[in-house]
């Protein structure tokens, strides 16, 4: 799940510098079989954006198209996101097991944290905030997830969601000497050989800090 609209997919094929790797090519590179849904409203999709709602539902049709294909293991799926993208991904993971492991990178606790942008509910009705705010569900999570950002970037929503939760489910990986898009680059090379090494009946990823730095 891409960043900014991420309702939208645009061009996740291009090579990027590494202080801003969006497109997750390390995946790619490592021979894993990537996709990138495009939801309601966006492309030339039906629907309109809802704002981390009813696209969460799309992602699990994503993932439940992705499963039927015969080149995919259907107990191997693992769902990520950066950004906006990580927010709904972190929010997917609240309300689903499908997926063997989740990776969230720079997800917001609060969606009030983007000021109105990537939004189109009624602000004036605090339930339509609660319900898209990823930071209130976190003891909903069920399977392995992992929230991962840069010391220089949105990591006052890492550690407050750290703060509010105890669910041993949710790793949080705060890294020192990157920021909200250097992260990409050095984890997802990282993720990419443990989910090719990642075989057994449940997930064994584990992941630090250490490892990921780009230092």
């Amino acid at each position: 799940m891409t960043g900014g609209d991420s309702n939208t997919i645009g061009d996740v094929w291009s090579p990027n510098p590494v202080n801003n790797e969006q497109s997750a090519s390390a995946y790619r590179k490592a021979g894993i079989v990537m996709m990138f849904p495009a939801l309601r409203g966006g492309n030339d999709n039906p629907g309109v954006h809802e704002g981390f709602l009813g696209e969460v539902d799309d992602v699990l049709a994503a993932a439940a198209y992705l499963a039927k294909q015969a080149y995919v293991d259907p107990d191997r799926i693992y769902l990520g996101g950066h950004s906006t993208g990580g927010t709904l991904a972190l929010l997917t993971a609240e309300v689903s097991t499908r997926f063997r492991a989740v990776f969230c990178f720079g997800p917001v606790a609060d969606i009030d944290g983007y000021g109105g942008r990537f939004t189109s509910f009624n602000p004036a009705d605090p339930r339509e905030a609660a319900l898209r705010s990823p930071g209130r569900w976190l003891e909903s999570v069920r399977s392995p997830v992992f929230v991962i950002e840069g010391a220089g970037g949105n990591i006052d929503s890492l550690l407050a969601m750290r703060g509010a939760t105890h669910n041993p489910q949710i790793r949080f990986v705060p890294v020192k000497g990157a920021d909200h898009f250097s992260v990409l680059a050095p984890a997802n090379r990282v993720i990419a050989q443990k989910i090719l090494a990642d075989s057994g009946a449940a997930t064994s990823i584990t992941l630090s800090a250490t490892e990921i730095s780009p230092q």
